[in-house]
């Protein structure tokens, strides 16, 4: 397969092309009907990182950040990931849609 058709072909997948995500600060954050373990990560300012999603629940869970502008929703038993842009200082709050009754988590950008 020549390899701009390749990396079309992973781009569609939505694998990344030669370790978009690899090298770079991960954190593990489970998702558990509704409940995030743990609550809080602290994450160093203005470095991109990646977060480990883990759904570990009963049922679908979704990863959303208003302010972060990024969602993923999962089913059961999914491990996946996102990778979130350099961030200023501060205290980004993130949830499950399918929970909105329980307590958000956050990463906060020190």
């Amino acid at each position: 397969m020549p390899r701009p058709l390749f990396a079309l072909l992973l781009l569609a997948l939505g694998l990344p092309l030669s370790g978009f995500a690899a090298g770079l600060p991960t954190y593990e954050l489970v998702i558990r009907d509704g409940h995030f373990t743990p609550p809080l990560l602290e994450v160093p300012a203005g470095q991109r990182f990646k977060i480990v999603l883990h759904n570990q629940g009963q049922g679908p869970a979704e990863f959303e950040s208003t302010p972060l502008r990024v969602e993923k929703v999962m089913s059961p038993g999914v491990t996946s990931f996102v990778v979130i842009h350099p961030l200023r200082p501060g205290h980004y709050p993130f949830f499950d849609e399918f929970h909105l009754e329980l307590p958000e988590g956050g990463i906060v950008a020190k």
